[in-house]
């Protein structure tokens, strides 16, 4: 046959397409990543305090899981185990493709030491690779650090994570160039700040059963955009699974453009900002099973986030529980306990207009009880949002004298349905007038 007469056939559905034949018994080929076999044993290492006897490694802070990071990274991928005790960071654990990094679950804590923070006594230019602090004091070589400063005229702010790697009093080297320009008039200062667990670039790996501790009370605030418990950018196919991140003056897990991230049965609790982050861009997130409280946020849809499920979770004691938004479309939201929210259940934000907002979003089969405040509404669906489905959900109000809506609508959205939920205590759904 002719090949267009095929593809016409095909097209008709009189012919079938052709499949490739499954790969049943894969061998290790150069260069095929997507392909493997299962290997009964991979590379192994170990690391523990010191004195340990059954640790290959032995330390007390990141440098020793550092040293075993790289080590199995250089040799193609495997596992560190750290072992029970506790280990005192000054820079963040550098993950890398490939690498796993399991603990002893709560026997295994990684805690930030305290931050310090200082100006800069010398203007640095984009091209710099040093800096110049007024007091370093409180600085060593190979400290982690955040370099920030906003510009006196339009406010842009400049935010640079760096490793201090050489020194000479107060001059330090840095282990990049700047790139950006830190100036004193725009108020530079460099702080002890950094992730707990850092990712940049890295794809297929797990992070499983430890406590990341991010001693809150001695530490400045450092947005989720840049750090976090967990921060990983630009990323793919990462698994974390049975961990405790907890007292982060910032957020507790944040992914930023990284696509197929898997967070279960962890728990993350008393960090400022948000607890889970599934950040900008970031597609086919799955939360399932994790106990999310006394955050701001417990789960915070940044922008752009697509075809994610959010399952079983419980969450509570939280500003909000969810928070979806800017262009987060086409997400699962099903069988979580969400409870005591100051604000609400669930916020769909204003965003800029219905072309910015999280359409085609499906808030199924949970239970909210005691979210959002007197004459407020457990889910709020703002701006020009539209095609969101509120189903087979249960709303409960226990608290005394509260008013309160199980779901408000906005006067632009559009196409919203509210069906199958179970009241108790809490009013139905309105819609406020233009």
């Amino acid at each position: 046959m002719k090949p267009l007469f095929l593809s016409l056939l095909i097209l008709s559905g009189l012919l079938e397409a052709a499949e490739r034949p499954p790969v049943t018994h894969p061998r290790q080929t150069s260069g095929d990543t997507a392909v493997q076999p299962e290997w009964a044993e991979t590379l192994t290492i170990s690391v523990g305090n010191p004195g340990n006897a059954n640790a290959a490694l032995t330390g007390g802070d990141q440098r020793v899981i550092q040293a075993a990071i790289d080590h199995i990274a250089r040799l193609g991928g495997g596992t560190v185990k750290i072992l029970a005790g506790t280990y005192r960071l000054r820079n963040a654990v550098y993950l890398q493709s490939g690498v796993n990094l399991i603990g002893e679950g709560e026997k295994t804590v990684l805690i930030k030491e305290p931050s310090a923070s200082t100006p800069l006594a010398l203007d640095s230019d984009w091209y710099d690779q040093e800096i110049t602090l007024s007091d370093a004091s409180s600085f060593r070589v190979g400290d982690g650090v955040c370099l920030r400063s906003k510009d006196a005229k339009t406010g842009a702010a400049t935010v640079l994570k760096r490793t201090l790697v050489a020194r000479s009093g107060n001059r330090f080297k840095l282990d990049k160039p700047l790139r950006e320009n830190l100036w004193q008039m725009n108020g530079a200062t460099c702080a002890t700040l950094f992730p707990i667990l850092s990712g940049e670039f890295v794809a297929d790996l797990r992070i499983e059963n430890l406590v990341l501790d991010g001693n809150r009370a001695h530490n400045e605030l450092l947005d989720g955009n840049y750090a976090g418990c967990v921060f990983l950018q630009d990323g793919n196919r990462i698994t974390i699974r049975g961990i405790v991140a907890r007292n982060y003056e910032g957020d507790g897990i944040s992914w930023q453009i990284c696509h197929d991230v898997l967070v279960e049965n962890c728990r993350v609790e008393n960090c400022k900002d948000l607890a889970l982050h599934p950040g900008s861009g970031s597609q086919r997130p799955v939360i399932r099973n994790n106990t999310l409280s006394g955050c701001d946020i417990g789960i915070f849809f940044c922008w752009g986030v697509k075809f994610g499920l959010a399952a079983d979770n419980t969450i509570e004691g939280n500003r909000l529980g969810i928070s979806i938004g800017h262009r987060d479309t086409d997400n699962l939201v099903t069988g979580n306990t969400v409870r005591a929210s100051r604000d609400h259940g669930v916020l769909f934000r204003p965003e800029r207009g219905p072309g910015f907002a999280g359409h085609r979003n499906r808030i199924e089969a949970n239970t909210f009880a005691d979210n959002g405040r007197d004459g407020g509404a457990v889910v709020e669906i703002q701006g020009g949002t539209e095609a969101i489905g509120i189903r087979d959900n249960r709303f409960i109000e226990s608290r005394p004298d509260i008013t309160i809506a199980s779901v408000r609508q906005g006067p632009e959205t559009k196409d919203i349905t509210v069906d199958g939920n179970i009241l108790k205590g809490v009013g139905g759904a309105v819609k406020e007038k233009p």
